[in-house]
């Protein structure tokens, strides 16, 4: 993992939401259950499910059903599960233990911080309130731009909402295509080994940094923020190297 040797700090941090700062999977996956109990089906072992949750409904009826877009009943699935996930997504659903303590710690820092997520907003605007988010700088939805991840305009529409030039904020998020936007966006990447990471390992991802929880982040951030102790920017050696894969 290549990264450079000196990381200024951001002025935000830009979030990923399911699987990043939302353990979002067990409603994901109920949903999902529910289409293959009203068929006559087993459930589908919440194991197999929870690593799909980041790909949302290509993920999880791809996992559930072996189907996926363009196949012959998979249009059907999606939609239901739509429907199915709106009524119930904060059933189970809160933030990942550690979360709460990084956004205060980011926010004492001096440093804003946003969403920026694949979800649709016909989910994204009823959950963000819901599990206590709602103070977030931005929020941009999958449907909010023209494109989605890995597509960088999202997280260029979310810099811009904050009032922040990309090279600004940092990205963070446990799906490749969260670092392959970040990439393309110019802003330096986290990838997030507590999220759901799916089948390729975090640590061929290219990151700039690969955190194993929340907590290890707000380290990141406080030994780079200026009001934390920190003078300019400071030196840092890759997750790789501190032994986080």
């Amino acid at each position: 993992m290549t990264s450079p040797a000196f990381t200024p700090a951001p002025r935000a941090v830009l979030f990923d939401l399911d699987g990043t700062l939302a353990d979002t999977a067990p409603d994901l996956a109920a949903a999902v259950n529910w289409l293959r109990t009203e068929r006559g089906f087993e459930p589908t072992p919440y194991s197999v499910l929870r690593p799909t949750a980041s790909a949302g409904a290509r993920g999880m009826i791809g996992a559930a059903f072996g189907l996926a877009p363009g196949d012959e009943g998979y249009e059907e699935l999606r939609l239901q599960w739509f429907d199915r996930y709106q009524a119930h997504m904060a059933v189970e659903s809160g933030l990942f233990e550690g979360v709460d303590e990084l956004l205060r710690g980011i926010e004492e820092a001096g440093m804003a911080w946003g969403v920026v997520t694949n979800k649709p907003s016909r989910f994204t605007d009823p959950l963000i309130p819901q599990i206590g988010l709602a103070h977030a700088g931005c929020i941009v939805s999958g449907d909010t731009m023209p494109h989605a991840k890995p597509h960088p305009a999202p997280l260029l529409e979310g810099a811009r909402r904050l009032g922040l030039e990309p090279e600004h904020c940092w990205y963070v998020g446990d799906d490749l295509r969260d670092i392959e936007a970040g990439r393309a966006a110019g802003m330096v990447t986290v990838a997030c080994a507590w999220g759901y990471c799916g089948a390729i390992e975090p640590t061929t991802w290219g990151a700039d940094f690969l955190c194993a929880t929340p907590v290890e982040l707000l380290e990141v951030l406080r030994g780079l923020a200026p009001n934390a102790g920190a003078v300019g920017a400071v030196e840092h050696r890759s997750a790789a190297s501190q032994g986080y894969n």
